[in-house]
């Protein structure tokens, strides 16, 4: 089964090549991605997931800003009701702490993230995800 898959960035963060391989990675596991780009922001991101729908939503971020912006835009696609359920994922550099840094997974999943990759998590992680929301979505087309 297909995905269609919202890959996108926070509103801070300039960064392309992140979001060009996750493109890429998510297109050779067969599905769908409609890649919104750099410094998106958060009413954007909102409305186009209102229009197109996506069984999953990527947030990448590279400049550090990833828990601050990332608590901010998932509040606003939370709030939306057609969005509720929508699995939406971020990852990357979520902080600029260094090794004084705080547990962002946790603030991230408190926040409304479905999962939290840390810069250090590679494309498998990802991949097992991906593999998570298929049945999830298989269920839901079947009741």
């Amino acid at each position: 089964m297909e995905l269609t898959v919202l890959v996108s960035s926070v509103a801070s963060d300039a960064h392309t090549w992140n979001l060009v391989y996750l493109q890429l990675v998510l297109e050779e596991l067969g599905h769908r991605v409609i890649n919104l780009g750099a410094c998106v922001p958060d009413d954007l991101l909102v409305a186009e997931c209102l229009r197109a729908r996506p069984d999953l939503v990527v947030i990448s971020t590279v400049n550090g800003h990833g828990r601050r912006d990332g608590r901010r835009v998932i509040g606003r696609v939370r709030t939306c009701q057609e969005l509720a359920a929508t699995p939406v994922v971020i990852g990357g550099k979520l902080g600029i702490d260094g090794p004084r840094a705080k547990d962002h997974r946790a603030v991230l999943l408190d926040a409304g993230f479905d999962a939290v990759f840390e810069d250090a998590a590679g494309p498998a992680q990802l991949r097992s995800y991906v593999d998570t929301v298929l049945p999830r979505l298989s269920a839901s087309v079947t009741s």
